[in-house]
């Protein structure tokens, strides 16, 4: 306003517009129009007092005011700052107001509009403090392409940043995803590095740590509250939508993408993790920082470590929970590998926790079942126990059991049970399974006169042995002609006989 008041002043002791753009204070046509607004309101009058700030600035704001009130987007101003309220961008918004109301002006005047209406309402913000060993902020950043060194492969990854709301010192790793198990182990290595556990976490929404977003009541994933109750801190996860609840693990991110990883190589994801921690602990840790104007590993090592909860005696075991359904085969699926639980549990929602090296499985807080951790994917897991008594029985009768079973009956019954597996096109399990079980209703001798006979007339088959004891074919001897028929088909096709065995 004084620029103006000095323009005024000129007014009043006769300069030009001319002359008081010569002085470059304000252009001709500027210099007119407020000219103009002088003499409407009287303060060019040299009689009176020269005209304040406050009167100056309400009387040019409302001719402000009355020239915006024209702009192109008039018609539409409320629908215009409804859509910007909700985070739309502008030029989107332009291109709305131009598919749905035949808007002609440009993206200009839509961008006008919204720089007026942000600086007639702006939003004021808070810094938030917190105190030494207080809490530390969590979030994940977009890292760089790596080129695996050893296979050519190519990969994505993550950049995990926890920082330090005191001291700003943060920990940071490289990791290939945002699963639970790379969440956990880079907090428990984070906790490690600063040698102790800050009193709260404060996290974004990731599904790895929430499994429902909501501003009152956030479901914590079953993983990540376990892992908090072993280290003894709090979760604090941010509203929806708004990350301006941890600005500074945001910042420590940016700082990250722009000052560490430019005209940087990595040869592997192992190598990029050991430049990066030296970087942390070297340039970043040791810098002036903008806010603090202190070092943050100064600020840490000489207050804020000694502040933190001390690390547990016994680290807790990384553990990831998942809840599964039990198939109708008695498995359930977790990361690709098969797991068994009791068969009296199929098509029930299970729970299922797994660390490195086991996996268990709980059914309403019971433990049902015990597995060494797979690795492979499409490997199975099994415990004989946890499948039906069926097809237990069904996985124990195997061509060795029913060779046992077999000579306990007699050695016609190990000759039919052999030929029956000797047949190179048929696997006969079921058939030498059936033979052998006949014992239990007929009773070994009868079973053993019945494969003998069967046997003499080359048809080892269970439906020939089943019809000879039903018929009680068993318990009549064997005629000469039996036995010469027997004779005639060893060796030799099934219906061709010699004319001495035919004449005899």
């Amino acid at each position: 306003m004084y620029e103006y008041r000095q323009v005024i002043m000129r007014m009043r002791l006769g300069q030009s517009d001319r002359q008081i753009a010569k002085a470059g204070l304000m252009g001709r046509k500027k210099a007119a129009e407020l000219r103009q607004i002088a003499l409407q309101q009287g303060w060019l009058d040299k009689q009176r007092a020269l005209v304040d700030d406050a009167t100056l600035a309400s009387v040019l704001s409302s001719k402000s005011h009355k020239q915006s009130s024209s702009s192109l987007i008039a018609p539409y101003q409320q629908e215009v700052m409804s859509w910007y309220q909700q985070g739309i961008h502008g030029t989107t918004i332009h291109q709305a107001l131009v598919r749905k109301h035949g808007f002609e002006g440009s993206y200009c005047a839509v961008r006008r509009f919204l720089q007026g209406f942000k600086r007639d309402h702006p939003k004021a913000t808070v810094i938030m403090e917190f105190e030494p060993a207080e809490a530390a902020q969590v979030d994940f950043g977009s890292g760089p392409k790596i080129v695996d060194a050893s296979t050519g492969e190519e990969f994505s990854t993550w950049i995990f940043v926890m920082t330090l709301a005191w001291s700003r010192h943060q920990y940071a790793e490289i990791v290939r995803d945002q699963k639970v198990t790379s969440w956990l182990g880079c907090h428990q290595r984070a906790f490690e590095c600063f040698g102790g556990v800050p009193v709260k976490v404060i996290i974004d929404n990731p599904k790895c740590a929430i499994t429902r977003a909501c501003y009152y009541d956030p479901q914590v994933q079953r993983s990540y509250a376990e892992f908090a109750e072993g280290y003894g801190f709090l979760i604090s996860p941010c509203p929806p939508a708004d990350p301006k609840k941890k600005g500074r693990v945001e910042s420590g991110v940016k700082y990250i993408k722009g000052n560490f990883l430019p005209l940087r190589d990595f040869r592997g994801l192992a190598e990029a993790n050991e430049q990066l921690q030296g970087w942390i602990v070297g340039p970043a840790g040791n810098r002036l920082h903008g806010t603090t104007k202190e070092r943050p590993l100064s600020r840490f090592a000489e207050v804020e470590r000694h502040l933190l909860t001390p690390l547990p005696d016994i680290p807790p075991q990384l553990a990831t929970w998942a809840s599964v359904k039990l198939h109708g085969n008695c498995h359930v699926q977790f990361e690709k590998a098969y797991y068994s639980a009791p068969f009296r549990l199929v098509h029930r929602q299970l729970w299922l926790r797994a660390t490195e090296k086991t996996v268990e499985i709980f059914h309403e807080h019971q433990l049902v079942a015990v597995h060494p951790r797979l690795h492979r994917p499409g490997t199975r897991s099994t415990v004989e126990e946890h499948l039906p008594p069926e097809a237990i029985a069904y996985r124990m009768r195997d061509p060795q059991w029913c060779l046992k079973q077999a000579k306990q009956v007699g050695p016609n019954c190990v000759m039919l049970i052999q030929r029956l597996f000797d047949q190179r096109v048929l696997y006969n399990l079921r058939a030498a399974q059936g033979v052998v079980a006949l014992a239990k209703r007929f009773g070994p001798t009868r079973l053993e006169a019945a494969c003998q006979r069967a046997l003499s007339f080359d048809n080892p088959l269970y439906r020939t042995v089943k019809t000879i004891l039903e018929k009680g074919l068993d318990q009549k001897p064997q005629s000469p002609m039996d036995h010469s028929l027997s004779k005639a088909y060893t060796g030799h096709g099934r219906f061709c006989r010699s004319s001495r065995d035919l004449l005899h």
